[in-house]
């Protein structure tokens, strides 16, 4: 548990719905300070809210002065990777402009964000990305999500290298088929048939994935890991 004269912060990245809402709701039920990076604001008493869109060129320049006020007198900070964007496209079809949107969400923004926090992070501090099962295999019609998933996966790997030593740890935690706003956005009808896809018939609650992400933040033994946080899929 955090202590007061050092108190433990959660920086993470949209949180302002589906499995960030959960897991900063989570993190502040066990002491955390909130610092919300995302469009739009949390409903969380206390929380640190800052506006900034990770898709635009100098998000970074815009915020770093709030963010550094917010770090101020912090303990332990978990960094937490969340904010992603899923559009669709096959390879032979997905626009450009979806493509680096997608990737600068996924990758380029975490990236810069590290160098951000980093400053601020003691021993005991974590950068905790959020994966997908996609992060390993691919489905049709995703080209550029699969794409960023695969590279939110080496950015960790790169994490856990560079950061050998210092006490920071890493991991990749990758959700299976969560109900959240996005997932049913994007499947509509076919939300019914991932669930035939699982033992459980059923999709992951995001409060599970709430739970796997904190576990992370608290276990430097994962460091450098591959977190699968899936209901056992059936095999044909």
């Amino acid at each position: 548990m955090p202590t007061s004269e050092a108190p433990a912060t959660l920086v993470i990245t949209g949180a302002s719905r589906g499995i960030g809402l959960e897991t900063a709701r989570l993190f502040a039920e066990h002491g955390y300070r909130i610092v919300n990076i995302s469009r739009s604001p949390i409903p969380i008493e206390g929380a640190v809210d800052i506006t900034a869109d990770l898709a635009s060129p100098d998000w970074a320049e815009r915020i770093k002065e709030e963010l550094d006020a917010a770090l101020a007198g912090s303990g332990e900070i978990s960094l937490i990777h969340n904010s992603a964007i899923q559009l669709p496209g096959a390879i032979d079809q997905v626009d450009a402009g979806d493509f680096r949107k997608t990737l600068e969400l996924a990758v380029v923004a975490p990236s810069i964000l590290n160098r951000l926090v980093l400053p601020h992070q003691s021993a005991g501090s974590s950068i905790i990305y959020v994966g997908s099962t996609l992060s390993q295999r691919a489905s049709k019609g995703l080209a550029a999500y699969v794409a960023s998933k695969h590279a939110v996966v080496g950015l960790m790997r790169s994490t856990a290298q560079d950061l050998g030593g210092t006490g920071i740890h890493t991991a990749c935690v990758c959700p299976g088929f969560t109900d959240t706003e996005m997932l049913r956005e994007y499947g509509g009808e076919a939300t019914e048939y991932l669930k035939s896809l699982v033992h459980e018939k059923r999709l992951i609650d995001p409060d599970e994935i709430a739970r796997m992400l904190l576990f992370a933040a608290r276990n430097p033994v994962v460091n450098g890991s591959i977190l699968q946080a899936e209901l056992c899929f059936v095999q044909p």
